[in-house]
């Protein structure tokens, strides 16, 4: 997965405009100064990684002892 582009959210907000995103918010995702805890690019490289899991290497929650 590429690294998040700011022209690329822009893109987003441009076309899809549901939301008017001010341009400090988009930059806030690109490149956190507010403190949060995960930033935008941090949460899309961990949903790639549980996305590249191979759900049948784990198995069932019924198979999980509860004793």
């Amino acid at each position: 997965m590429r690294k998040i582009q700011r022209q690329t959210l822009l893109g987003i907000r441009d076309q899809m405009g549901s939301y008017a995103w001010e341009d400090a918010e988009i930059d806030e995702l690109v490149d956190p100064k507010l403190g949060i805890i995960t930033g935008f690019q941090d949460l899309l490289d961990q949903l790639e990684q549980l996305r590249r899991i191979d759900l049948e290497s784990i198995p069932p929650a019924g198979d999980i002892s509860t004793r």
